[in-house]
C-alpha cells in the first residue's frame, strides 16, 4: 500500500512549463522588454507593491511568483475567492515570523476584485507598514473594483492577451519539453491557436486535452478533424459579467454609432459566440434605436422591438437573426441624438429648478369651484386656431423662457421636424408682433 502514495501525481502541462526565470516568460513584450517598466522594477533590486490586471492565462501568477524570487522573498499567496480577513491575519503572523527570520514576504493575492471593502481595508496597514509587499491579480478594471486607498499604493501594470505568434513560442516550447511523441499538422496548430484565444493556460490545457486523447485512440499524427471530434472546444473568450463583456458591448454600440454595418455585425456575433444572453443584447439594440437614432428615423425603434419580440417567440439561433438585420439597419439609418440631449438637459434643469406651479390657464377644471377660480381660463383650444396652432401661446410655468432644448439633427425625419418647428416659431413671432 505504501507504494500507492509514493508516486507523486503529474503535474499539469501549464505547471510544468510555468516560467522559472524572466527570460523565459513568453509575452508581454511591452512591460519586459529592455527599458520597460517591469523589467527595469526588476533590475532596481527593490520590489513594489502592484496590481496585474489582465485577461486569463497571461502570466499573472507566474510573475508574481518569479518577482518573489528574483528578490529572495517569501511567498505568500491567497486566493479572494476561498479567503478572508482571518486569512489575511494569518498571513501576516507568518510574515512576521518571516521578518523575524531576516526574510521579506510577498503577499499575492489572486482576484483582489473578489475581495469586498472590508477585506481590502485589512490589507493597507500591512502594506504601509512595509511588513509585506502586496501584489494582486485581477481580471477586472481596478479603478472600479480595487478600493481608492490600496490602489493609491500600488503600481498597476496592464497584461494583454498572447498574441498568436507568441501562443506559437509556447506551441513549440510544448512540444520541445513533453509533447515530442505528437506530431500536428498546420491545421491542427492553427486550430488550437484559435480556440486559444489568447490565453496561454487553455493553450496547454488543450495541448493535455490533446495528449491524453491521442493516448486513448494510439495515433501520433494529430490533425484538425481529430481537434475537433476529440476536444472539448469553448466558446471564445467572454466574462459575462467584467470588462470583455462591456468592452465589446461598447464597440457594438459605437459601431451602430458610427453607421458600420459590418463591424456592428462582428461584435454583435462576438458576444452571442462568447455566451451572452440575446435578451440583453435585444434589450441594448432598443436602446441605442431610441439614443443614437430617435426620430431621425422612427422606424430604426419600431424594428428594434420587432427583432426583440421576434427572438423571444423563436428564441436561438433563429431569433438571432433578427438581432442581427436590426443592427445592420441601425447602422444605416439616419442618425440623430438630438432627443437624447434634449431630454437629458430636460432632466437635469427639473433636478436643480425649484417647484413652479402650473399655469392658471393651462390647469383643468372639472368642478364648478375650480372654474370660478379661474382654471382653464383663457386656455386657446389648438384645434380651433388657425393652422391647429395657438400662435404666441405658453406652456412653461412662469419665468422659464423657452429653453430650445430639441434642437432636430438635419438628417432624417428630423429635417422635416425642424422645417415645422421653424415654421411654428415665425406664427410665434408673427403673433407678438400684432
Amino acid at each position: 500500500m505504501a507504494d500507492l502514495f509514493a508516486n507523486e501525481p503529474t503535474p499539469p502541462l501549464a505547471e510544468a512549463l510555468r516560467p522559472r526565470v524572466l527570460d523565459e516568460v513568453i509575452g508581454q513584450s511591452h512591460l519586459l522588454g529592455e527599458g520597460k517598466p517591469l523589467k527595469l522594477a526588476f533590475l532596481s533590486g527593490k520590489p513594489h507593491s502592484m496590481i496585474l490586471w489582465g485577461p486569463p492565462g497571461v502570466g499573472k501568477t507566474t510573475l508574481a511568483r518569479l518577482t518573489a524570487k528574483a528578490f529572495a522573498c517569501e511567498f505568500i499567496a491567497l486566493s479572494a475567492v476561498f479567503s478572508g480577513v482571518k486569512d489575511i491575519r494569518g498571513a501576516m503572523e507568518q510574515a512576521e515570523q518571516n521578518l523575524a527570520q531576516g526574510k521579506h514576504t510577498i503577499l499575492f493575492v489572486d482576484e483582489i476584485h473578489r475581495f469586498n471593502k472590508s477585506q481590502q481595508d485589512a490589507l493597507l496597514p500591512y502594506a504601509e507598514s512595509g511588513l509585506v509587499t502586496f501584489i494582486g491579480a485581477t481580471t477586472e478594471n481596478p479603478s472600479f473594483e480595487v478600493n481608492s486607498a490600496l490602489l493609491s499604493r500600488a503600481q498597476v501594470y496592464v497584461l494583454k492577451s498572447l498574441t498568436d505568434d507568441e501562443l506559437k513560442q509556447l506551441f513549440a516550447r510544448a512540444c520541445e519539453k513533453v509533447l515530442g511523441h505528437l506530431e500536428f499538422d498546420a491545421a491542427a496548430v492553427e486550430t488550437l491557436i484559435g480556440y486559444a484565444d489568447g490565453d496561454a493556460r487553455r493553450l496547454l490545457n488543450l495541448l493535455e486535452q490533446c495528449n491524453t486523447a491521442a493516448g486513448a485512440a494510439k495515433v501520433s499524427h494529430i490533425d484538425a478533424a481529430f481537434i475537433q471530434n476529440a476536444l472539448s472546444l469553448n466558446a471564445r473568450r467572454f466574462d459575462k459579467g467584467g470588462d470583455n463583456f462591456y468592452d465589446q458591448i461598447s464597440a457594438l454600440h459605437k459601431s451602430v454609432r458610427g453607421s458600420n454595418p459590418d463591424a456592428a455585425l462582428y461584435w454583435l456575433c462576438r458576444m452571442l459566440d462568447g455566451g451572452a444572453d440575446p435578451r440583453y443584447l435585444a434589450r441594448r439594440i432598443v436602446r441605442m434605436a431610441w439614443e443614437d437614432i430617435a426620430l431621425a428615423d422612427p422606424r430604426a425603434m419600431q424594428i428594434a422591438n420587432d427583432a426583440a419580440a421576434t427572438y423571444e417567440r423563436l428564441g436561438s439561433p433563429e431569433g438571432e437573426l433578427a438581432l442581427g438585420q436590426a443592427v445592420i439597419y441601425l447602422a444605416v439609418a439616419a442618425k440623430s441624438n438630438a432627443g437624447y440631449k434634449a431630454y437629458n438637459e430636460a432632466r437635469a434643469f427639473v433636478k436643480q429648478d425649484k417647484s413652479r406651479e402650473v399655469p392658471v390657464h393651462l390647469r383643468n377644471a372639472p368642478t364648478k369651484l375650480m372654474k370660478e377660480l379661474g382654471y382653464g381660463h383663457d386656455y386657446r383650444y389648438a384645434h380651433d386656431e388657425p393652422n391647429a396652432y395657438a400662435a404666441g401661446e405658453t406652456y412653461f410655468p412662469d419665468g422659464i423662457e423657452e429653453p430650445g432644448w430639441y434642437q432636430p439633427a438635419p438628417r432624417g425625419l428630423e429635417i422635416k421636424i425642424g422645417e415645422k418647428l421653424a415654421l411654428l416659431k415665425k406664427w410665434d413671432e408673427e403673433a407678438g408682433d400684432k
